[in-house]
């Protein structure tokens, strides 16, 4: 399957590294801190080592990393793909798309602040594809 065949996103995003700890709900409760590739009002990508099950329900902790409070969406992994190997001796990382389920109005209107933000700051933007 080609990255294109997957990339079906509704929203915008930007891309964008912040700080994302997501906790998988799958019964084994994997926590993982690591960092976005991209991030819009729907959701976000975010790059990790051991790949996460498809429609696995996560919460996230995300530090937009703009000196406020952190949100806390709740989400979805949508999907998952296997970074091909460039190098012998590093580790064999997963991009996984995570869609938002669940976001408070404050958080939504944070997020939505910070994408406005850096979209006028001239921030690359993936666009949608519907």
């Amino acid at each position: 399957m080609s990255w294109e065949g997957t990339d079906r996103r509704k929203f915008p995003r930007v891309i964008y590294p912040c700080l994302v700890k997501v906790v998988s709900l799958d019964g084994q409760s994997q926590q993982v801190l690591t960092h976005s590739e991209n991030i819009g009002l729907g959701g976000l990508c975010v790059t990790i080592k051991n790949g996460i099950k498809l429609f696995t329900p996560v919460e996230m902790e995300i530090d937009l990393v703009d000196l406020n409070e952190h949100i806390f969406p709740k989400g979805t992994v949508v999907w998952n793909v296997r970074r091909k190997q460039v190098e012998e001796v590093k580790p064999m990382f997963y991009d996984i798309g995570i869609q938002f389920t669940e976001i408070s109005q404050r958080d939504h209107e944070r997020l939505q602040n910070t994408l406005k933000m850096l979209m006028e700051k001239g921030t690359k933007i993936l666009k949608p594809y519907i």
